[in-house]
């Protein structure tokens, strides 16, 4: 067995005994972020029957998937990083989930782009949790007025993502942007990475977001 279905097959018994310890039976998705590996290291979990992958670069992952999608239709590409507004019609095309919506203009340009493709991707609003200057996401106070917004155009929202501060403690956060998201009405939540997402697991995350536990260090 190659060592990121391994990898993968652990990662989901530790998700599996969370869950049995909080006494829920809600499995999250694992996306496996495979941004920087190339396709031949992808290739023993699409083999596997992984269906869920993410991508931070919207270049990246076009010279990468583009014939790989052809070929399995029942993989779900999920773009996790920042979107820039010139790269929106090829993100449209490409990806079937957007976890970084965080502006009026770019969520107008997702809808400009899937009427002339006809094509709907699912979204998520990334949400600035820790209120914090470098990071992209939108404020918390500002989230009402722009799901409203999005909702107008009728962009398929179905939850919220966030990236916690490093230094604190990310499940804080975590419970944070679940009530958030009750109070939108939202199902899905796009939180935990390798080193959070059994805190995210405990609060009811949806989506994890899953690199370096599965495919190993980027070099």
């Amino acid at each position: 067995m190659h060592i990121t279905v391994q990898n993968l097959i652990d990662i989901q018994k530790k998700i599996n005994t969370c869950l049995e310890n909080i006494k829920t039976n809600k499995l999250p998705k694992i996306i496996a972020v495979s941004k920087t590996f190339s396709i031949d290291k992808i290739n023993p979990l699409i083999e596997y029957g992984h269906l869920d992958f993410g991508e931070n670069k919207v270049q990246e992952a076009i010279d990468k998937w583009s014939n790989v999608k052809l070929k399995n239709k029942n993989i779900n590409l999920h773009l996790i990083g920042s979107l820039q507004t010139n790269k929106v019609k090829f993100a449209v095309k490409l990806f079937d989930y957007i976890h970084s919506v965080d502006s009026e203009k770019l969520a107008k340009k997702i809808f400009d782009e899937q009427e002339k493709q006809s094509k709907k991707v699912k979204i998520f609003i990334q949400v600035n949790i820790g209120d914090e200057v470098q990071k992209s996401g939108v404020d918390k106070s500002s989230l009402p007025i722009l799901y409203s917004y999005c909702k107008k155009l009728n962009l398929d929202v179905i939850g919220l993502m966030c990236i916690p501060p490093q230094d604190k403690l990310a499940e804080f956060y975590f419970k944070e942007l679940n009530n958030l998201n009750k109070d939108l009405g939202l199902n899905e939540l796009s939180i935990g990475m390798s080193a959070d997402f059994l805190d995210a697991v405990k609060n009811s995350a949806t989506y994890l977001r899953l690199g370096s536990n599965i495919f190993g260090k980027r070099s």
